[in-house]
């Protein structure tokens, strides 16, 4: 698959998959994301939903079908200027995260409107996340507005702490690792909550695990926390 190149030369997480991704509360939106044809999806939930991983699944997701995407993430420094959204409808699929970025800013506004309106020419797919509901995005274009409640819109439901032990724990496997109940218990009540930090760490942990060649216990995660 080719990705459309932007300045920061993006990287998907290798991890961000639907595969990694636990269920419990959101099955009628992954089953709507793995399965439908809609063009148009608009996702919102709080810090650390999912909202990301979400989109960089549907990307992987894109490649193992030899289609073409794009992921915008638009909380990213280096995105600073609208025009990075021109072209885009050349793609099969567009990936907009954190739309509340640019709200009640009317050059990006703008931009976003006409993209929307050139994706739905082209007969691409738009997907776009935001902290809350389209009607509550602050954005001041009303046509944007108007467009952005064109679609399908899930709210994604924020996983219960079990269920990140349980995410946590099928990354570790997937790495070689074994993480215990307790020792899962712990990173949570340690660290960011968050799954992208949380997968993050343990990345790292498993790097010193095989560096000390030493098992994932609590006294050795403790030294890297």
């Amino acid at each position: 698959m080719v990705y459309r190149q932007i300045p920061l030369n993006l990287q998907l997480r290798a991890e961000a998959t639907f595969d990694n991704f636990v269920s419990a509360g959101n099955e009628s939106l992954l089953h709507t994301l793995c399965n439908s044809d809609e063009r148009y999806i608009y996702l919102w939930g709080g810090d650390a939903c999912g909202k990301t991983h979400l989109l960089q699944a549907l990307c992987h997701q894109a490649s193992q079908l030899n289609k073409t995407a794009a992921y915008i993430p638009l909380c990213d420094d280096d995105i600073s200027e609208p025009d990075i959204l021109t072209g885009l409808e050349t793609l099969d699929l567009v990936c907009i995260d954190d739309l509340h970025i640019i709200a009640a800013q009317p050059q990006w506004e703008i931009a976003l409107f006409n993209l929307f309106n050139r994706v739905r020419e082209k007969g691409g797919r738009l997907f776009i996340t935001a902290r809350v509901a389209p009607n509550k995005t602050q954005i001041q274009l009303a046509d944007l507005v108007s467009r952005l409640n064109w679609g399908v819109v899930f709210q994604i439901i924020n996983l219960p702490e079990q269920d990140k032990i349980e995410v946590l724990q099928l990354r570790a496997t997937q790495l070689g690792l074994e993480l215990t109940n307790e020792v899962a218990e712990y990173l949570l009540k340690r660290s960011p909550r968050d799954m992208a930090n949380l997968f993050s760490l343990l990345g790292k942990l498993d790097t010193a695990s095989l560096t000390e060649q030493r098992r994932l216990t609590i006294p050795f995660v403790r030294q890297y926390l």
